[in-house]
């Protein structure tokens, strides 16, 4: 229930864990500017610290009622992105801790992951389907994305903003045009167990 910055040179710790969660913390996340860290937790709490100082800054995020599983800033700091067990998804304004609106609701099941594409225009979430939402208005972008056998479990945007990479319970990854809405090529297949996590190299 705690979180540790770590020297990624030396593999020490740098000060003391950050601790005020009351259960596991399912994601973190830093600022572009890399001067605080969102968390999410089973408590149904976003946090947000100061890096260097290792404190909260502000009173925690409240309004979901399950477990947050992930959360992400948009690419300019100024929004956080949540997902949680309780199947919505919210946007925060990080200088104010306030919500931006209403919660994006659509999925059937618990949403595992949601990331900002690289412009900030767009959220992409990974559930019973995958669903690119527009991040001013809330809104479904498009139709949700299907071909998964399973619970998607993770889901990331290219560094161009152009494919979605997602990762499955039912032990495939696959990659999506995000513009056009379909998937590119056949599965990715090789693992032997559900995958919790996929990311695109720079």
């Amino acid at each position: 229930m705690t979180i540790r910055i770590w020297d990624v040179g030396t593999g020490t710790p740098v000060g003391e864990p950050l601790r005020g969660h009351t259960s596991t913390i399912c994601s973190v996340a830093y600022s572009p500017d890399g001067r605080s860290i969102v968390s999410g937790s089973a408590d149904c709490m976003i946090r947000i610290w100061d890096a260097a100082a290792g404190e909260p800054i502000g009173e925690p995020l409240e309004g979901h009622n399950g477990a947050v599983l992930s959360l992400a800033y948009s690419p300019d700091g100024r929004n956080i992105v949540s997902c949680s067990m309780d199947r919505t998804i919210r946007i925060w304004d990080a200088a104010t801790g306030m919500p931006t609106g209403e919660p994006l609701t659509g999925h059937r099941h618990f949403i595992q992951s949601v990331a900002y594409s690289p412009d900030g225009l767009h959220i992409v979430s990974g559930s019973d389907t995958i669903r690119i939402w527009d991040a001013a208005t809330g809104k479904l972008a498009g139709e949700p994305l299907t071909g998964h056998r399973d619970l998607v479990t993770s889901v990331a945007y290219s560094p161009d903003g152009l494919n979605i990479v997602s990762g499955s319970r039912d032990y495939t990854v696959r990659i999506w045009d995000a513009v056009e809405e379909v998937p590119i090529g056949e599965p990715l297949e090789g693992h032997t167990n559900s995958i919790p996590s996929v990311a695109y190299s720079p």
